[in-house]
């Protein structure tokens, strides 16, 4: 697991550790771009919006392959927020129709995963996600 702090400049850092890990792991090209693309969702949004912009509070980004898939672990100190909850999702969906700014990243990074859990333990927002192999997983 590696830890960034949250600032926006520090996203640099942690796409090369997710492209390191990808080069490591020798994973095709799809699933990596996947993983990019939830992380980034995830970083940003605790940079902007659990953070107002920027801070020196860590965040962890853990990540494993298995059977071809990448499972990953994304933990924050933000304030508690499950961007994978029913609720949530429903409440995103009404707002993008109105094109509201934000909100449409976590609706693309749900669509991305094929299993996510999320839990508020000890201070830390803990997302757990197993990335989908392809289109309709």
């Amino acid at each position: 697991m590696a830890m960034f702090p949250s600032r926006r400049e520090a996203w640099r850092e942690a796409r090369a550790f997710i492209d390191a890990f990808c080069a490591s792991a020798a994973l095709p090209r799809d699933p990596c771009l996947k993983a990019n693309l939830v992380i980034e969702e995830l970083f940003l949004n605790t940079v902007k919006h659990g953070h107002g912009g920027g801070s020196d509070a860590p965040v962890w980004i853990g990540l494993e392959s298995r059977e071809g898939r990448i499972e990953l672990t994304y933990e924050d100190h933000a304030p508690p927020f499950n961007p994978f909850a029913p609720g949530t999702r429903d409440m995103l969906q009404a707002l993008a129709g109105a094109r509201r700014e934000g909100g449409l990243g976590v609706l693309l990074a749900q669509g991305l995963t094929a299993s996510a859990e999320y839990a508020y333990l000890f201070g830390r927002n803990r997302i757990r996600i197993t990335l989908a192999r392809g289109a309709g997983e």
